[in-house]
């Protein structure tokens, strides 16, 4: 009953988004399921995520390659959902903020591209309803957004749903069945989205308008477990404010997670500060790879760092030591060179009249 069940939310979720000929389906953040005749796959999700300890708000962008014209993605949410359009300026002003510093650091010793191995000389560059009674099947809303017709739905009378089926002829793999069963057990409810560029004839490819996503949430959750279907290589980049620095709970299957910003921001305006609140909001920066997605286990959980460490990345550039456009080595060398040779005049001389004056304390002798 419990598989039975599972498949049927799931094609309820997708033909809820409408009758799609040839489609590409995207489930959860970057799993995709295609179909014979098209292709579309997630290359990177860069999301930002804003928690205040009781509601969470995610915008999601996505950059797409392939040649699909239409496709549809999934996301479980824990609670209540609302979406909205986001807006992609935000992204661009995260970017300058966490961007890295840019240094300089000094050596001593030339190196292949300074003199004299080289006649050139040069830098070296270093290297995110209680108490009633539910329906059959729930459609909590559905909003044009842009390109986007988005669903948000619930399902619990399996009958129901499989008469719906039935009438609308709809056939769902197996395996997005199973994958999607730790969030029925779990009571969750669903953003699903069809993606339908206006322009027709242009295929869904590079960034796509980002979507904002709103729900109720003690607990900071960023969901991934159907990106486990992904056939390909996912990256994604999280942008999360929180009153405190934040880190994964567990890397989920990914590579180490890295933290590329953390640190206190207050945009005074704009998409970011509208998201972020009027107060000083912490903000971290984390990036990971997932080389094998199918080894996703389960989805992220963020918690608070120990400390609030703020952190920048810094990219450093290799500069040979010099003083007045004269390497630093070589006016070393040519000191020490100077030092050498006073030295040995010093002894030499020294020697020199060690002889005579031997030789005029004898003569007072024999006087």
């Amino acid at each position: 009953m419990k598989r039975r069940i599972v498949a049927l939310l799931f094609a309820l979720l997708a033909t809820q988004l409408g009758a799609l000929v040839n489609p590409a389906y995207a489930c959860g953040c970057g799993a995709m399921i295609p179909d014979g005749q098209s292709r579309i796959g997630v290359d990177r999700e860069t999301s930002v995520v804003r928690w205040d300890g009781r509601t969470e708000q995610i915008v999601m962008r996505f950059s797409v390659g392939g040649d699909a014209h239409r496709a549809a993605w999934i996301m479980p949410v824990p609670s209540r959902a609302t979406v909205e359009l986001g807006d992609g300026t935000m992204f661009d002003e995260l970017g300058r903020l966490t961007r890295p510093e840019h240094k300089t650091r000094g050596y001593f010793w030339p190196r292949e591209r300074d003199w004299p191995f080289s006649s050139n000389t040069g830098d070296s560059a270093g290297a995110p309803m209680p108490g009633a009674a539910a329906p059959p099947v729930g459609v909590v809303g559905r909003e044009q957004l842009g390109d986007f017709d988005v669903a948000r739905l619930t399902a619990t009378d399996p009958d129901a749903l499989k008469n719906w089926l039935e009438s609308n002829g709809f056939k769902l793999p197996d395996r997005l069945a199973t994958e999607v069963k730790p969030y029925v057990d779990q009571s969750w409810e669903y953003v699903a989205v069809r993606l339908a560029p206006r322009d027709q004839g242009k295929p869904l490819r590079g960034d796509l308008d980002p979507l904002r996503i709103r729900f109720d949430s003690d607990r900071l959750v960023y969901p991934m477990r159907l990106s486990r279907m992904a056939k390909t290589p996912q990256s994604l980049g999280l942008y999360v404010l929180a009153d405190h620095r934040m880190e994964l709970a567990s890397p989920i299957g990914g590579s180490a997670p890295e933290v590329t910003f953390a640190g206190t921001i207050h945009p005074e305006r704009g998409p970011l500060a509208e998201l972020a609140g009027p107060e000083p909001v912490f903000l971290t920066a984390i990036d990971q790879r997932f080389p094998v997605p199918g080894r996703i286990d389960a989805d992220h959980e963020l918690r608070a760092t120990a400390e609030d460490t703020p952190y920048r990345r810094a990219i450093y550039h290799d500069e040979l030591l010099t003083v007045g456009g004269v390497p630093v080595w070589l006016l070393t060398l040519g000191a020490a060179v100077v030092a050498l040779t006073a030295s040995a005049v010093a002894v030499l001389r020294v020697r020199g009249r060690r002889p005579r004056a031997a030789g005029a304390a004898g003569l007072e002798a024999h006087r």
